[in-house]
């Protein structure tokens, strides 16, 4: 089940930015919420413990449920190469992460739910499903209708569009040009933990 609590006490938990109210609040209060605040000392974390927080960490990022997750593991798992390096470029494949990356939303939640309600297209057919996953050349646009929405001029005011994605701001337009590196990846997370806590 995906995460519909209090952003902003998630992000200040996780150490990690959800969305750019979230970040604001944690540049005013980088600790961990509860009632002692900054003074409280906290124990040594568990192996199981820092392994758990990165993936949450990660999975937070990306606003998925537990069971979608670890299917992007299963299935990175099966394939050549690093298991980690092949998870970030799964995740970043696909359709609500490219609109969030190519600046066509300020945050994941906000992504999902525009592609949920339709205001995309991949190579010119609708496509409403958020873990669609684009391949290399696909191009993805906005819908006709949508692309006077104030949603995308406020997005594109905060983007910074990684390497790998070619977006064209003034037609709304992005496409994955390559599969990223796992340091381009513009997510806080240690990916080799993530892998350790599913192949335990």
């Amino acid at each position: 089940m995906k995460y519909t609590g209090p952003k902003i006490k998630k992000a200040r938990r996780l150490g990690v930015a959800l969305s750019p109210k979230s970040e604001k609040f944690l540049e005013r209060r980088p600790n961990p919420p509860g009632q002692h605040g900054p003074g409280r000392r906290r124990g040594k974390q568990s192996d199981y413990g820092r392994q758990l927080t990165e993936k949450q960490r990660l999975r937070y990022q990306y606003n998925m449920s537990e069971k979608q997750l670890r299917g992007v593991f299963t299935k990175a798992a099966r394939k050549p190469g690093n298991t980690g390096d092949v998870m970030l470029q799964m995740l970043e494949s696909r359709l609500d992460v490219l609109v969030l990356r190519a600046g066509m939303a300020r945050s994941i939640y906000q992504a999902r739910q525009m592609v949920s309600h339709a205001h995309f297209r991949v190579n010119g057919k609708k496509v409403n499903i958020p873990s669609y996953s684009v391949s290399i050349g696909d191009k993805i646009t906005v819908r006709e209708k949508s692309k006077d929405l104030d949603a995308f001029v406020l997005a594109q005011q905060v983007a910074k569009t990684p390497e790998y994605i070619t977006a064209n701001d003034k037609e709304l337009t992005a496409e994955l040009s390559r599969l990223p590196t796992a340091e381009e990846v513009p997510v806080i997370c240690e990916i080799s933990s993530v892998v350790e806590f599913y192949a335990r």
